[in-house]
């Protein structure tokens, strides 16, 4: 469960475009050993995580919380997949 505590730490990094890439990293060791449902999960999370760091980077602000916010949750949804799917 370490990898989800590294994964919710980027999802409130400073440095959102580096996040975004060690998260895809750290997101390729659970879609590796996942079914196809976490790998759709896993997807969309790595969506999430570039766009940001787009909006980190175009707005700041209250629509980078916002886009945090949908991060987490779907981060919330692999976790969830993780521990009821087998692998």
């Amino acid at each position: 469960m370490q990898i989800f505590d590294r994964l919710e730490a980027l999802v409130h990094a400073e440095d959102a475009s580096a996040a975004a890439g060690e998260a895809r990293s750290l997101l390729a060791e659970i879609d590796r050993r996942g079914s196809e449902m976490i790998s759709a999960a896993v997807d969309d999370f790595l969506i999430d995580m570039l766009t940001l760091a787009f909006v980190a980077e175009a707005f700041g602000g209250g629509p980078l919380e916002a886009a945090r916010r949908l991060a987490q949750k779907r981060l919330s949804k692999i976790k969830l997949l993780s521990v009821v799917l087998p692998a």
